[in-house]
């Protein structure tokens, strides 16, 4: 399975290198020649707004749209959450989304910068494990839609979910070591979507 990474903004080098320690080598996305050549995508965190215009500039936004309706694997994580929504509730008018999965997320819904945190949460990937996750900026879910499975929450809240093709999460995974997420991605998102459209 060939992942690539959007590589435009955002903590691209820390996707790439919790792929690597999961068995996987990414092809970092900046062109349409190079999202031609990935079977999944994932989408870093960063600034939302920045990304999508970058994607338009370089004339990705409609490519990536276009796999992602067809049913490319995607993750992704903050920023990339706000990405993947079918409506961003705060956005500016010139905000744009990828969209794919059908939840309302809020950006900034935990606070500004500072208001950043850490903590310990669960995660349906079958483990009884708590998962550090590191909150920075996050968004949050108001609304889940059809075909959505809520994977954990915080402060009553959905921060991590998935439809049949695509996992969001609201936390960065890929700075805290812990890459149960990015293989839950792999194992069990990307491949089974895969094997169904073979």
């Amino acid at each position: 399975m060939r992942v690539g990474v959007l590589a435009f903004q955002g903590d691209v080098r820390e996707h790439v290198s919790a792929l690597i320690a999961c068995g996987v080598y990414p092809i970092s996305v900046r062109r349409a020649s190079e999202l031609a050549e990935v079977d999944a995508l994932v989408i870093p965190g960063g600034e939302s707004t920045t990304i999508a215009q970058l994607a338009q500039i370089f004339d990705l936004y409609q490519p990536i749209k276009d796999r992602i309706k067809a049913g490319m694997p995607v993750y992704g994580s903050c920023a990339g959450m706000i990405l993947l929504a079918d409506e961003i509730l705060d956005a500016s008018p010139e905000q744009k989304s990828f969209g794919g999965l059908d939840i309302s997320v809020r950006r900034n819904a935990f606070g500004r910068q500072v208001d950043s945190f850490e903590t310990q949460i669960s995660f349906a990937d079958g483990s009884s494990e708590l998962m550090h996750a590191i909150f920075i900026r996050a968004p949050w879910v108001e609304r889940v839609g059809h075909g959505i499975e809520v994977l954990t929450t915080f402060d009553s809240h959905p921060v991590a979910v998935r439809s049949k093709s695509i996992l969001a999460t609201a936390f960065h995974p890929e700075i805290s070591g812990d890459y149960r997420v990015h293989r839950y991605f792999i194992e069990e998102v990307a491949l089974p979507a895969l094997q169904q459209v073979q």
